[in-house]
């Protein structure tokens, strides 16, 4: 049976791991290495079967600066799952149950950069159609989204998202 639960410290090898494997290379394992020393506010959730790690989910901060006002938001990135296990509803347990984690936490929008064909099946839109920019240049605007988890903190809000600058080097 998988387990979706919190990160503990002896996990981090093994998020290390899902990561290289499911992208087929380090630079993804190091950013989220990176934020978790920069002592960055995130949640990382994690699948798990028998001890093994399977996949991992990660949320770091994000913020809309909209009319004189603030509101923070995170990013999902990376979604990882070891590439045997992929297409087995592992990524989609551990986005489901982060979404709804976050929800009940009060998070009024999740953005992310992923495959348009995957991440509206859980909500997500592309983030222009709200009137949110992508901190990147070149990102195409289909995989640009974003998850509004509270339409009415999020009424009228536009502009440019910020991230965590360790961002910048996945792209």
């Amino acid at each position: 049976m998988i387990l979706i639960r919190a990160e503990r410290p002896e996990d981090i090898p093994g998020i290390f791991i899902v990561n290289e494997r499911a992208f087929g290379r380090r630079e993804e394992g190091e950013i989220v290495d990176r934020l978790r020393e920069s002592d960055s506010e995130f949640i990382s959730l994690v699948a798990e079967e028998q001890g093994a790690i399977l996949g991992a989910i990660l949320f770091t901060p994000a913020v809309l600066e909209s009319e004189g006002r603030e509101i923070a938001g995170l990013l999902l990135g990376p979604l990882a799952v070891l590439p045997e296990r992929q297409r087995q509803g592992i990524g989609s347990a551990l986005t489901r149950q982060g979404l709804e984690f976050l929800r009940q936490r009060g998070c009024p929008f999740v953005v992310l950069v992923g495959h348009p064909e995957y991440y509206p099946r859980f909500g997500f839109t592309r983030a222009s159609a709200h009137g949110l920019v992508c901190p990147w240049e070149g990102v195409p605007d289909e995989a640009w989204m974003v998850c509004i988890l509270d339409a009415e903190a999020m009424a009228g809000a536009s502009g440019v998202v910020r991230v965590r600058e360790e961002w910048g080097a996945a792209l």
